[in-house]
């Protein structure tokens, strides 16, 4: 998060809080013709409930109330809630935590080993005790540490596959859905078998 995003978090988060609800974090976007102001918000962790307009609106009306008497940004802006939806955002250390071994999409605020934005799996996490602390991505098969002060933003990449929004892919990249096996540029049931056995004789008439 920016300076600015993290300083509006800290403000609103008891606010959502009390609401039964966590604020995973806020993306603050300034714009000439107005900023946006984006809060995500999620239940606590353990909890089967799922976030849903309702959810949003309450939160809407109780920070907005909040940050017309706060007033910690000058001038229009305009504020969105959302749930985090399939492509979580991750802000704190906490957060990565609860995601290792899946993949995100990072923007660096700095450059790091000559690269501003990439995309690996979570490997490792050391926090801080204060949100913050470092990130360990495995990036083309090597580490690539991160901290999360450092990290402007990130998402989580959805697995497609286990979503069933994506067909599996063999090795080559060829489809390994059951029926879609291809060899020799002819398609082949994965059950079939072929043999050398040579084909079976007609009954003559004679016989």
């Amino acid at each position: 998060m920016t300076d600015k995003a993290s300083e509006i978090a800290a403000l609103l988060t008891p606010t959502v809080e009390s609401l039964g609800l966590e604020l995973l974090g806020a993306e603050y976007l300034p714009s000439p013709g107005g900023a946006v102001l984006r809060l995500y918000i999620d239940v606590p962790e353990g909890d089967e409930r799922l976030v849903g307009i309702d959810e949003c609106e309450a939160v809407s009306r109780e920070v907005s109330a909040q940050l017309d008497v706060e007033d910690p940004i000058s001038g229009n802006y305009t504020l969105e809630v959302s749930s985090p939806g399939i492509d979580r955002p991750l802000f704190t250390a906490k957060q990565y935590t609860r995601f290792i071994g899946e993949t995100a999409k990072v923007t660096l605020k700095l450059p790091q080993d000559g690269r501003r934005r990439l995309q690996g799996r979570i490997v490792q996490v050391s926090p801080d005790g204060s949100g913050g602390g470092d990130i360990v991505f495995e990036v083309d098969g090597k580490p690539f540490a991160a901290s999360v002060d450092n990290i402007e933003k990130a998402r989580l990449v959805p697995d497609w596959v286990a979503l069933g929004f994506a067909p599996a892919k063999d090795k080559s990249g060829r489809d390994a859905r059951p029926g879609k096996l291809k060899k020799a540029g002819r398609e082949t049931r994965p059950e079939q078998k072929q043999t050398n056995k040579p084909a079976a004789k007609k009954p003559s008439r004679a016989e």
